[in-house]
């Protein structure tokens, strides 16, 4: 899955090589992702490009007024053919496809069943999904007291809490079980039972562990991003391996059929 960090680094690798750009033409290739039906993603031909923004785990290219909304949900990527290139190798299956006048945007999904999702619309708030995104942890006006409002007092576990959208922006499973590990807190902790001093501790380690995240993730080639992640994750997916942090070993989270991990020692619970 595609989290803040990655997406981040496709943005602006396509902010760079995008904006000021023209579509030439467009190819739908799985229509179940396009969500809006109305408007068809030929409108986009001959349009510049304009800006390019990141929300939570969205991508809004914005062509001079009109919005393509890229949501890469649980296996969705990109990729990029430079000018008359060849498309790159891929076991991902292609949903879209935007020729620009410099090269070829793919967007592709990877998942057992669709998660990638489409529209056009005139502003990237219309989107659903978009629309209803919580605070993005990695915007410098993140602050404490906004997770503190964030977290809500509520009987939550902490690790599920991170992945909702609507919560904070931008976190999935893998950067979750990283966070938590950094802040020394048990996956299955509510988030009502935190004290000041962990909450501040959450906070420090969300805003630590995604800022180093993201600077690992710039100018790493989009193609490359998936396995630059999972060599830079200490916890998540290293079942059975020693941790970093103590003599203890990592073990999968319960519940989370192998899809979770955390030090026991470090982290109690």
């Amino acid at each position: 899955m595609p989290e803040a960090p990655e997406v981040e680094a496709l943005a602006s690798f396509l902010r760079e090589r995008l904006v000021g750009h023209a579509v030439v033409e467009t190819e739908l290739v799985e229509g179940r992702a396009w969500k809006t039906r109305a408007r068809p993603l030929d409108q986009l031909d001959g349009r510049r490009v304009t800006a390019v923004e990141r929300f939570g785990k969205h991508i809004d290219l914005d062509l001079e007024g009109t919005h393509l909304s890229l949501g890469f949900g649980r296996a969705g990527w990109a990729t990029w053919i430079e000018g008359d290139g060849e498309e790159p190798a891929t076991a991902a299956a292609v949903i879209a496809r935007v020729v620009f006048d410099d090269g070829i945007l793919g967007i592709t999904d990877a998942g057992d069943w669709l998660s990638v999702q489409l529209h056009l619309v005139d502003d990237a708030r219309e989107v659903p999904s978009v629309a209803g995104l919580g605070p993005d942890v990695i915007d410098p006006a993140f602050s404490l007291e906004m997770l503190r409002t964030a977290l809500g007092g509520r009987r939550k576990q902490l690790k599920a809490l991170l992945q909702e959208q609507e919560t904070l922006a931008g976190i999935g499973n893998a950067y979750s079980d990283e966070i938590l590990f950094a802040a020394r807190l048990s996956p299955r902790a509510h988030a009502s039972s935190l004290t000041a001093e962990e909450a501040t501790r959450l906070f420090e380690a969300l805003r630590d562990t995604l800022a180093a995240a993201v600077a690992a993730r710039r100018g790493v080639p989009i193609a490359e991003q998936k396995a630059a992640k999972v060599a830079a994750m200490r916890v998540h997916g290293r079942t059975g391996e020693p941790c970093p942090g103590c003599e203890g070993m990592i073990e999968d989270i319960p519940g989370t059929k192998g899809g979770g991990q955390c030090c026991p020692s470090c982290q109690g619970g």
